[in-house]
């Protein structure tokens, strides 16, 4: 929903402001102003909320994915930290509250230095850290390399949107080798031949029943997910050095990115269905092992195969400005499609095409197997954005504004995710999260 701010004001008065136009297979969704405002409104209130005292192994102030008393509200962790920081920043921007935009940076920080607080020796990083438990998850128990996913590559860019709400990232210094010791984790132990990094297992993946790697050997899944937010991760990082006045770990940071980005072009995009596909990295010859009495012929010379089921993973190159322009169309095509992932209330986060589609609520694991999530219409409404197609990604805020503001009617509060062709909630009401990017989403 791309909202001038005159119109913004004149529907406060009681207009209504259309959304862009939606797949012809779709009815068009509109949202009001009234609706923004109602969620403007609503975070603003609860903003506070989230901001989190020390307590516990959470020894410095930090920042809750969730409402008081609700589900996650005594937890910390990786990604879910990123997109409600970023979130709440939108808060503050949006009610120029100069207070809250210092208590988030404040909360911010202090998150990023529980996370290096619990930093193994191997510079591993548990993804989730309680006020009762350092390491739930056993991010930081076992062999090397060590099958255990640990944090995501997310703690740059969290670092990152701290030094541009402040202006200062001087108090990033004393953690910078911290930072490079994570990333040396993550590529000591899960970076293969292919240039891709691999879940180790398929616990806490953050899209957690991903058929792409939930359920699948160790080490053998080369997810979208993981490797766009480590690109990503890699360009905050070059920033954060160029401040830090550190040239050469700016170079060798932004050394990094092309042959990552060579690497997802190679392995992850699928020239047939012009789609984005994690990829299996299990491909190995071993005639010499099994056959070693009779002459070799052709090389294996391939060191992947894609794992062509259609999740919402394959819009992040979109997200993270790999793709080009013809992959980007091929793209936007998908994302309108309503026999796969176009719905009611916004992208499904698994094609409905799929045979392991299915909309039931879950918890352990979370259900992303085609139930809306608000960070799925984000990545690819900000990708539609990143590319010029703003007809479609206004039809898409457009519906995000409306799914959310509905439930905030309806419940009182927001949901975790929901279905895609009711737009009913499903899952752990009081949650926000990566409910607040809808805020960005919102141009005024």
């Amino acid at each position: 929903m791309t909202v001038s701010k005159r119109d913004f004001l004149t529907g406060m008065a009681g207009g209504t402001l259309a959304a862009g136009a939606a797949s012809a297979a779709t009815p068009k969704v509109t949202a009001s102003p009234a609706d923004a405002r109602k969620l403007i409104d609503y975070f603003a209130g609860n903003a506070k909320l989230l901001l989190r005292q020390p307590g516990g192994y959470l020894k410095y102030p930090s920042i809750s994915p969730s409402l008081p008393k609700s589900q996650y509200s005594t937890e910390q962790w990786d990604w879910d930290t990123m997109w409600t920081v970023r979130g709440l920043f939108h808060v503050a921007r949006l009610t120029n509250d100069a207070a809250l935009r210092k208590g988030i940076a404040e909360h911010a920080r202090g998150a990023l230095a529980n996370f290096f607080d619990h930093q193994s020796k191997e510079g591993r990083i548990p993804m989730l850290i309680t006020v009762k438990n350092p390491d739930p998850l056993h991010c930081l128990e076992g062999e090397r390399p060590n099958p255990r996913n640990q944090a995501k590559p997310v703690l740059a860019q969290l670092a990152l949107m701290a030094a541009d709400e402040t202006g200062d990232i001087s108090w990033f210094e004393p953690w910078f080798n911290h930072l490079l010791r994570f990333y040396e984790s993550w590529t000591q132990d899960n970076l293969k031949a292919s240039g891709l990094l691999v879940w180790g297992n398929d616990v806490a993946i953050g899209n957690d029943n991903d058929p792409t790697t939930f359920g699948r050997p160790e080490f053998s899944s080369a997810n979208l997910l993981l490797n766009c937010l480590y690109y990503n991760d890699l360009k905050a990082a070059a920033e954060i050095a160029k401040r830090l006045g550190k040239a050469d770990w700016q170079k060798t940071f932004t050394d990094r990115l092309e042959p990552l980005a060579r690497a997802i072009h190679k392995h992850n995009w699928d020239a047939r269905d012009r789609f984005f596909y994690t990829a299996d990295v299990q491909c190995r010859d071993r005639r010499a092992e099994l056959i070693p009495n009779i002459p070799r012929g052709m090389d294996m010379d391939w060191q992947t195969i894609p794992l062509r089921i259609q999740t919402f993973t394959g819009f992040l190159p979109l997200w993270c400005g790999l793709a080009t322009k013809d992959q980007a169309e091929a793209l936007r095509q998908h994302s309108l499609d309503p026999r796969t992932f176009h719905s009611k209330a916004g992208v499904r986060s698994l094609s409905a095409a799929e045979s392991m589609y299915d909309l039931r609520a879950s918890t352990n694991p979370s259900n992303w197997l085609g139930p809306v999530w608000i960070v799925v219409n984000y990545f690819v409404w900000r990708g539609l954005k990143n590319y010029g197609f703003t007809t479609e990604a206004a039809d898409l805020s457009a519906k995000t504004v409306k799914l959310l503001a509905d439930d905030l009617t309806a419940s009182g509060s927001l949901n975790e995710y929901y279905h895609p062709d009711t737009a009913k909630a499903l899952s752990h009401k009081g949650f926000m999260n990566w409910n607040l990017l809808v805020l960005e989403m919102i141009e005024l």
